[in-house]
């Protein structure tokens, strides 16, 4: 349960990405010095049945409901709380940045312990230019999965809101039942300049070990890397991507395989006026379910799709549904066969700093051996820029 506690720490994304026009901009001499966060809260209630389930089944009560019939937290959503400061300048001929994220999370089981757990998530540097492109060297989010987790309703919200997870870091959205988390890893990155809509990031990444879910059966890391790659394109509220990671994990089992960790993801999103779709297929060897490898060498598929309308101005509707399937009952699933979530939600701004949400949904495991746990839960609450 420890370990699934860490796995479920998602920053997912930076003030940068979806708020840094509300940071405090302080200029010293040629730099200009950024302070922003973001804070929120969610009440969210659930309630268990069904069958038991093995592995990391999200739906099942020893995960969805904290090993309970039905409970409540008021805790973080997807997003966890942070502190974000950067510095950016222009020295000679070269953008220059550097930015660390620190994050924390909202509810604890204990109502006088420290909430001291501190996450450093984000912790790098940048340089380049228009002609040259961008380097990016330090820890930060990984490329594979970023766009579909950055397009997610739910990264507003709770999405799954899996108690498991939100006791002491926060929901899951979709991960573990659409997509795989981007994960966080110290990083070489280049991303080239755009030209034409189209734009291309590479990154070398330190070589992570798995977090095994059966235990006896491990992997290590070793003197190769982790490599990831994307191709984008974006034109006119049209955006494509096409996405790949690779790295060779090293068996720490007596007669088990050494396993080569290889994924394929595509995706799209179009806005047209109100109206906006998403569709997102990751595909792969060694994926996992929430962190790489989790599930050792199993073969698995994850679908996104999601479609939400801008009532007014100030309210936007959204349905989303994703699932995460492994193609072989492999002894690295633990007899997981699916993770499915459905998401109703509404979110409306109250200004341009604060968003207040409310999402309804269902959590839904299936085994190999054809049982099946479901998690019903609400969510509703808010979450804050600044």
């Amino acid at each position: 349960m420890n370990t699934l506690i860490k796995l479920g720490s998602l920053g997912v994304m930076t003030i940068a990405a979806v708020g840094q026009a509300h940071a405090v901009d302080i200029k010293a001499g040629d730099w200009t010095v950024s302070v922003g966060g973001i804070v929120n809260a969610y009440y969210t209630q659930v309630s268990c049945s069904g069958d038991t389930v093995g592995g990391l089944a999200l739906g099942g009560q020893a995960l969805g409901c904290g090993g309970e019939k039905d409970r409540t937290t008021i805790g973080n959503g997807l997003l966890p709380n942070g502190l974000i400061t950067s510095a950016s300048s222009r020295l000679g001929e070269y953008d220059v940045k550097a930015l660390i994220g620190i994050y924390n999370s909202t509810a604890t089981d204990s109502a006088i312990s420290q909430n001291s757990v501190v996450d450093v998530r984000q912790a790098f540097f940048t340089f380049g230019n228009e002609h040259m492109g961008t380097f990016k060297l330090g820890r930060d989010y990984g490329i594979f999965g970023a766009n579909a987790i950055l397009s997610d309703m739910t990264l507003l919200g709770s999405g799954a809101p899996v108690q498991a997870t939100q006791r002491g870091r926060v929901t899951l959205g979709h991960i573990g039942a659409g997509y795989t988390y981007l994960g966080n890893y110290g990083q070489i990155m280049y991303s080239s300049p755009k030209s034409g809509g189209f734009g291309a990031d590479v990154a070398l990444v330190s070589p992570v070990s798995d977090t095994p879910i059966v235990a006896g059966s491990t992997y290590s890391s070793k003197s190769s890397p982790q490599v990831q790659a994307q191709l984008t394109y974006a034109q006119e509220g049209l955006k494509a991507w096409l996405g790949v990671k690779s790295q060779k994990f090293t068996s720490k089992t007596p007669g088990v395989d050494d396993l080569t960790m290889r994924g394929v993801e595509v995706g799209g999103s179009y806005q047209m006026g109100p109206a906006g779709v998403l569709l997102n297929f990751q595909g792969g060897k060694g994926l996992g379910i929430l962190s790489d490898a989790d599930q050792g060498d199993t073969k698995s598929k994850n679908w996104l799709l999601q479609g939400t309308y801008k009532a007014t101005d100030k309210l936007k509707l959204g349905l989303s549904y994703g699932i995460s399937k492994n193609d072989d009952n492999t002894a690295g699933t633990g007899g997981l066969k699916s993770n499915a979530n459905l998401t109703l939600g509404a979110y409306y701004s109250l200004n341009s700093a604060i968003t207040l949400v409310g999402e309804l949904g269902q959590t839904r495991s299936k085994g190999f051996t054809g049982g099946e746990a479901k998690m019903n839960g609400v969510s509703l609450g808010g979450i804050i820029f600044f």
